[in-house]
């Protein structure tokens, strides 16, 4: 390869990471700040958090549905117009949410726009980078899932900002509206690498079997009950972790800390998992996820104290951003490139079953309790049965083309 191609492709693979590192920043970052309006809708208009907790829910299994399907059409098309259309939409969800009055008007937002907006952001960006990076996938993954992090750390406390000096319906309309020039931004440097060249001596090439022949394999399903299991807890802890802070004495804009640190602590977790991934296998690295976040969520069980919940949320946070890098680069290690993007999106779909159940299970529980006990303790069970199955994986086979 002569020096101009090498210096290409090598500019070509810093778009792809600043491309899908925003998308992941906008993303989740928008996401995580809306446990931060939960109080202010309580008070305003009476809802429940079962209510609240709910409209999350509907997002994300429309995210997994739509994840099925925005795989396949990256595979064949490429990620640019998938992630632009979608990353539009999602933006444009926040700005109509200023607009609300009704339970519905929430419920139509989250399932038309905020879990469209959501289903390309995961399978798309991070199957695109696994292409592009065949040899360190795992680390490239742990540094895109970076950019979540740093939404996570950064949006919820721009978002207090907001609503303390402009109120809460202008806040979302500008947040909607720089979601939606940052996700366009993102998507215009997005694409897949041609096939026949390689990058910086990584061959790129689609290797595996096809879609039909992974999908009869036990592993591949003991990876969509993995998801299934560890999923609810991905989705309830992070809205409801702010709420929980209120609840304990904190304001809007300290509980707003309790997810920085979340955000923050989970960069530990995406990095170094998604290096280990590359050296000790997908199946380790699940084992060394879900061991901190079981035993986070036990501890939330009997927490009171608010200064022992910001360690609790650094042992959750490490093992939270773990789990988001480890699954693309495993199932790419088990069954190659070739229908990774369609894949993907199985598995993310049967993760966000389970992860729209979590939220209003844990909604209800606080609704009908006055306390999130229970749903932690559950929480808990089913992480558990997940890190059982991570065990039962065997060693991967060499993936052939």
């Amino acid at each position: 390869m002569d020096q101009t191609s090498t210096t290409s492709q090598s500019n070509n693979r810093s778009l792809i990471v600043f491309g899908a590192c925003l998308t992941q920043f906008t993303t989740i970052g928008l996401l995580f700040s809306y446990g931060l309006f939960f109080k202010t809708f309580e008070a305003e208009f009476g809802w429940s958090r079962t209510l609240l907790s709910s409209c999350t829910s509907i997002a994300f299994l429309v995210m997994g549905i739509l994840a099925i399907y925005g795989g396949r059409l990256a595979d064949r098309y490429g990620p640019r117009i998938v992630l632009g259309v979608t990353g539009a939409l999602g933006g444009l969800g926040y700005v109509l949410m200023a607009q609300i009055s009704e339970p519905w008007h929430l419920v139509a937002i989250f399932g038309l726009f905020i879990g469209v907006g959501m289903s390309s952001h995961d399978v798309v960006t991070l199957s695109t980078i696994a292409r592009w990076f065949e040899k360190r996938r795992g680390t490239m993954t742990g540094v895109v899932k970076v950019g979540t992090a740093a939404g996570q750390f950064a949006v919820p406390l721009i978002a207090a900002f907001l609503m303390i000096s402009y109120g809460w319906r202008t806040a979302l309309v500008i947040m909607g509206s720089a979601g939606i020039v940052l996700l366009l931004i993102a998507a215009s440097v997005m694409k897949n690498p041609p096939l026949s060249k390689t990058v910086s001596n990584e061959p790129i090439k689609a290797t595996g079997g096809g879609f039909k022949e992974a999908r009869r394999t036990r592993v591949f399903w003991m990876l969509c009950a993995i998801q299934f299991l560890f999923f609810p807890t991905l989705t309830t802890v992070p809205l409801h972790i702010a709420v929980y802070g209120m609840d304990l004495g904190m304001t809007a804009v300290i509980a707003a800390t309790l997810l920085s640190t979340l955000a923050a602590s989970s960069v530990i977790g995406r990095v170094s998992l998604g290096i280990l991934n590359d050296k000790i296998g997908g199946r380790n690295a699940y084992i060394m996820c879900l061991i901190p976040v079981i035993a986070s969520l036990i501890a939330l069980i009997f927490i009171t104290n608010t200064s022992w919940l910001y360690i609790v949320v650094v042992v959750y946070g490490f093992g939270h951003g773990g789990l988001f890098t480890v699954v693309s680069p495993t199932i790419a290690e088990y069954f190659g490139l070739k229908a990774l993007g369609g894949l993907f999106g199985i598995v993310i779909f049967f993760g966000t079953i389970g992860g729209a159940a979590g939220p209003i299970f844990a909604g209800y529980i606080f609704d009908t309790t006055g306390s999130y006990f229970i749903a932690f303790a559950t929480l808990t069970v089913l992480a558990s049965l997940a890190l059982v199955t991570a065990i039962m994986l065997p060693a991967p086979k060499p993936v052939e083309g």
